[in-house]
């Protein structure tokens, strides 16, 4: 069980290390729009099947490197 519980805690600090040299996420916001120059990554969402929610993070025609969070329907794939 100790084992179990160091290795959460280590996942943790890893993710929270590697979420501190990303940019903070936003919320999206229909009623402005997003200057997408390039998308760099999605969330994948192929295994669920609900509303769940999703980050895109992208690069603005200035260079800029933003993160912005929604609500999305998942496909509902199949995981096999």
């Amino acid at each position: 069980m100790k084992t179990l519980i160091s290795l959460f805690l280590t996942l943790v600090a890893t993710s929270a290390l590697a979420a501190g040299n990303e940019p903070a996420a936003t919320s999206y916001n229909p009623s402005q729009p997003l200057d997408i120059a390039k998308v760099v990554s999605v969330t994948n969402t192929a295994t669920a099947c609900a509303v769940v929610p999703a980050t895109m993070e992208y690069v603005d025609h200035q260079g800029q490197t933003h993160r912005v969070t929604y609500e999305v329907m998942g496909d509902c794939t199949s995981s096999l």
